[in-house]
């Protein structure tokens, strides 16, 4: 028996608060959120039955707010789909938002990999920009619960 095969996508999102706020509340990223649009998304592009296929194996697994870094699961049928409505979010909350694909694996593993990699890098410009205001122990939750990521 062959076992469900899935894609993983390292997207990194830019939110643009600065001038193009839709609302007067501030958004931070959440599984939720993203989730949201990524699926409304779906639902505008590709109708009714690409978001039925789409929503079985579709899963935000991981979503930083610090670094605005998310992991998101498709199965690899649907991935080119979901792949192509994220192109298409603009709005989170009530900030314009552009996504850009950091990694694409088959499993899991490699996956952590790319994003560790990435939140690193990142983490190390953030704590240049911020100084001491970025406490250590939200760096190690956040790489923690990277790698703790199953299936």
């Amino acid at each position: 028996m062959v076992g469900f095969k899935n894609r993983y996508m390292v997207m990194e999102v830019f939110m643009y608060p600065n001038g193009d706020q839709v609302g007067d509340v501030p958004v931070t990223l959440t599984t939720t959120n993203v989730s949201k649009a990524v699926k409304d998304s779906i639902l505008v592009n590709f109708g009714e039955c690409g978001l039925a296929s789409s929503a079985g194996s579709f899963q935000v697994k991981y979503v930083n707010p610090i670094t605005n870094t998310c992991i998101i699961r498709v199965s690899r049928e649907d991935y080119q789909r979901v792949w192509s409505a994220i192109t298409m979010v603009r709005i989170i909350g009530n900030y314009r938002v552009v996504f850009n694909m950091l990694d694409l694996s088959g499993n899991i593993k490699a996956c952590k990999t790319a994003a560790l990699k990435c939140e690193e890098s990142k983490f190390e410009q953030y704590k240049l920009m911020v100084g001491d205001l970025l406490s250590t122990d939200d760096i190690h939750n956040y790489m923690a619960k990277i790698k703790t990521l199953e299936h």
